[in-house]
């Protein structure tokens, strides 16, 4: 049995996490911490991660950037593996992520979802074709109105993940209304669209000479997302130090 601590149990992905735990056999959160604490929860919550004091195996973090810097000081002082979900975070605590990764088990991954890890792979292999060919990489990502990073994690992941197929030769581009010149061969356009209720959707396009090929995930419910994240905490569970993936999770 596995015992998780739920690092932002009371926002919309800790408390979907703690429902799809209760029908886990294998798992059980023992613990939480949320600085919001009106909620009814079967297992103590903490305001504050340095507060908690119940033994866990494993920490799952769907939480804020500015709470990460925490999170990895606790981990690393208790030597607990962390399941890293929180996106947006800086330069700066990337490295710590990285340093935190040499004394305990970091698994970090922008989309904990199967099937968009799955995309990584394909669109990685559609890529090696594909790109010496002449065709131009682009890729398109929706979400909802409340989401506060722009591009998404998983999009900037897609792109890292056709850049690692031509050997880092490519650069992205974010923006190009300020700029009047046509499209630069080596180049990889990441869009960004927020609107209504939209959970998550991901579009990558081959466009060649009278040609395009096009690879698009969509998520209908966050429920991908947090079943991702209780399988990668089980995965992670006695691990050593190290930095993991969720394609180490699914065997990608």
């Amino acid at each position: 049995m596995v015992k998780f601590l739920m690092h932002g149990c009371n926002g919309k992905m800790g408390r979907m996490i703690t429902e799809i735990v209760k029908g886990d056999e294998n798992a059980v959160i023992a613990a939480g911490v949320d600085s919001y604490t009106e909620v009814a929860n079967e297992y103590p919550v903490f305001d504050s991660i340095e507060k908690c004091d119940t033994d866990v195996d494993v920490v799952i973090d769907f939480s804020t950037a500015k709470a990460v810097d925490g999170l990895l000081d606790y981990c690393v002082a208790k030597k607990l593996p962390v399941v890293l979900c929180t996106t947006g975070l800086s330069e700066e605590q990337l490295k710590k992520v990285e340093e935190a990764s040499r004394t305990v088990a970091v698994l970090k991954s922008a989309n904990m979802s199967l099937g968009i890890n799955l995309l990584l792979k394909l669109i990685k292999d559609a890529a090696k074709v594909l790109a010496p060919a002449g065709y131009d990489m682009e890729i398109v990502e929706r979400h909802h109105n409340q989401k506060l990073d722009a591009p998404s994690g998983t999009a900037l992941a897609l792109a890292d993940s056709l850049n690692d197929a031509m050997d880092g030769a490519y650069h992205y581009v974010y923006d190009r209304s300020q700029v009047r010149q046509k499209r630069d061969q080596k180049e990889i356009g990441i869009s960004a669209v927020r609107g209504g209720t939209i959970v998550g959707n991901h579009e990558v396009i081959f466009a060649g000479t009278d040609e395009v090929i096009e690879f698009t995930h969509t998520a209908y419910s966050r429920s991908v997302f947090a079943k991702g994240a209780v399988e990668a905490g089980k995965f992670l569970a006695g691990k050593g130090a190290g930095m993991y993936d969720m394609g180490d999770v699914v065997g990608l």
